[in-house]
């Protein structure tokens, strides 16, 4: 069991990076995603304070080292401030199913990454893998439609969704596969919980420098104050920032970076129930398909 550690940590972080994407979606339509990014990681440091205290007899992760402080919060910034700030918009704008769908981009990025700074190996099946993920991505969220213009022969290749929540998750795929990364190279064989309390102190800090210049302070409070909305992010903060983070942390310093990542990509499959009995979304053959594609294309990328 222990020699599957990182691969059974990485198929539990896809399980709670399904329920707080549904979670963060539902507040962020009651609040704002700026507020819930903030509010979730001020109570995902609260938790981690009081789990380190005991895990490891101290509070804050003070003994973590100058660089690895260093690399940790630049993993923040760009993780959690750059590719969460995007992705939750997302949420708000097309949904947790087609953003997470297209997260699903986010380990091959997070393959380019560490090519390009850990120098772990490309090969042509990493290209492969990618064009599948594409087209898988591209099924669901691309449609042709005859001209209006009657003069005009053929069709033309729209969008069902917003093409400004498209571009959200990409941006979120891409934060998130870079942060992975430098998370990776920042964490050495350090703990995961105290590693990941770094990136939430760095986040934390980041939301908190963006309320305060946006002014964005009395929404903040006026958020604090929605019951419904509250309830959603405190079960998103435990299942995201804290189990999620970890875990995914745990992965792939267990295991390869790629192999974590290719497990926990499969959210886009998970998140299908769910999103038809909590939200009564309707979803037909073609977006499973594409989204089983997806999948297989990220298992592909790292064959």
């Amino acid at each position: 069991m222990d020699h599957y550690l990182g691969e059974i940590a990485a198929l539990l972080t896809a399980v709670f990076w399904t329920v707080t994407s549904l979670s963060f979606e539902s507040a962020g339509k009651k609040i704002g995603s700026l507020q819930v990014n903030l509010i979730r990681l001020v109570a995902a440091f609260f938790i981690y304070c009081i789990v380190n205290y005991f895990h490891r007899g101290m509070i804050l992760p003070m003994d973590a080292g100058a660089e690895r402080w260093a690399w940790l919060a630049l993993s923040g910034i760009v993780g959690f401030v750059i590719g969460d700030l995007l992705l939750f918009q997302s949420y708000v704008v097309i949904g947790a199913r087609v953003a997470m769908l297209i997260m699903a981009l986010a380990p091959p990025i997070t393959a380019l990454s560490s090519w390009l700074i850990l120098g772990e190996v490309m090969r042509p099946m990493n290209l492969v893998g990618m064009a599948v993920t594409l087209t898988g991505i591209s099924i669901v969220i691309l449609k042709r439609e005859k001209h209006e213009d009657v003069t005009k022969k053929g069709h033309k290749i729209t969008t069902n969704y917003s093409i400004k929540g498209i571009l959200l998750a990409l941006g979120g795929a891409a934060g998130q596969g870079l942060g992975l990364v430098l998370s990776k190279k920042g964490m050495g064989n350090y703990d995961a919980f105290a590693a990941s309390h770094i990136r939430v102190i760095t986040g934390m800090v980041g939301f908190a420098v963006i309320i305060l210049f946006t002014q964005r302070y009395g929404k903040v409070w006026k958020a604090l104050h929605h019951q419904s909305a509250m309830k959603r992010v405190a079960l998103g903060s435990v299942f995201g920032p804290f189990l999620g983070v970890s875990f995914s942390l745990l992965a792939i310093q267990r295991t390869q970076a790629g192999i974590a990542a290719t497990i926990m990509s499969i959210v886009p499959v998970l998140i299908i129930p769910p999103a038809i009995v909590l939200f009564h979304e309707k979803v037909n053959w073609k977006e499973i398909i594409g989204a089983v594609i997806t999948v297989g294309g990220v298992a592909l990328f790292f064959l």
